[in-house]
């Protein structure tokens, strides 16, 4: 009939359910996360990632200030964390999209945010990246985290992973100081993302963990907020319009 929903994928959990024979459990999750594409189902790995819900932990190696340095999650324990995924290196939109949050990173800083950037490369061909200058295509010196997944595990673990083309969608996720997601934002491979948009919405988020009141569409710092209880919502309406 009609177009069906993507939906968690019981097969790939359903392991659980089967005996205690290890050899046959494998069989049967290595089935299921390989034939869900086929029925329209989602993996269950990326139907448990969540906005409102703790971010999957990582751990690698990046490349920070020209350095190869061990990086994980629980490094920014007591800050937001802006962790986006590139397709690949040397290629078209990618530099344009991380040399503008590097650029801006002290505007994050100053409230309390770092970022990290993250594809599928190498350490090795990050760094030759950095080392090329931005004229000829490269990034030139980077203030941000550049992370090697050359395992593909984080890639997968936040959804992003495209098992066909061997790279990533470029996928955004804001982790908040408690390292819990509180917003993913996911764009097909043509078009890059907004470093303003970026902003606004942990400043959004910052100011709601703060103020206990909501923000409204296109709220900025300073714009008029919602306090989230019937007599707030009039007040709010009513100075509006």
């Amino acid at each position: 009939g009609g177009h069906r929903a993507p939906r968690p994928c019981g097969l790939a959990g359903c392991l659980c359910r089967v005996s205690a024979n290890s050899e046959l459990r494998c069989w049967v999750r290595l089935w299921a996360l390989t034939h869900c594409e086929l029925c329209g189902l989602v993996p269950a790995e990326v139907a448990s990632l969540k906005v409102s819900k703790p971010a999957p932990y990582w751990e690698g190696t990046a490349v920070i200030n020209g350095e190869f340095k061990e990086l994980k999650l629980t490094d920014y324990e007591g800050k937001y964390l802006v962790f986006f995924f590139y397709p690949l290196d040397f290629t078209f939109v990618c530099p344009t999209e991380i040399i503008a949050f590097s650029d801006r990173i002290e505007e994050f800083r100053a409230i309390n945010t770092e970022v990290v950037a993250c594809s599928v490369d190498s350490k090795f061909t990050h760094l030759a990246w950095i080392n090329t200058p931005r004229k000829q295509g490269g990034l030139g010196p980077m203030k941000i985290p550049l992370l090697s997944d050359l395992t593909h595990q984080i890639s997968k673990d936040y959804g992003v992973y495209l098992e066909d083309q061997g790279h990533t969608l470029r996928g955004l996720f804001i982790i908040d100081n408690k390292r819990i997601l509180r917003q993913i934002t996911m764009n097909d491979l043509p078009v890059g993302r907004s470093v303003d948009e970026t902003l606004r919405l942990v400043q959004a988020f910052q100011y709601t963990d703060k103020h206990g009141e909501v923000c409204p569409a296109g709220w900025k710092p300073g714009s008029e907020t919602i306090i989230p209880d019937p007599a707030g919502k009039l007040k709010y309406f009513d100075k509006l319009n």
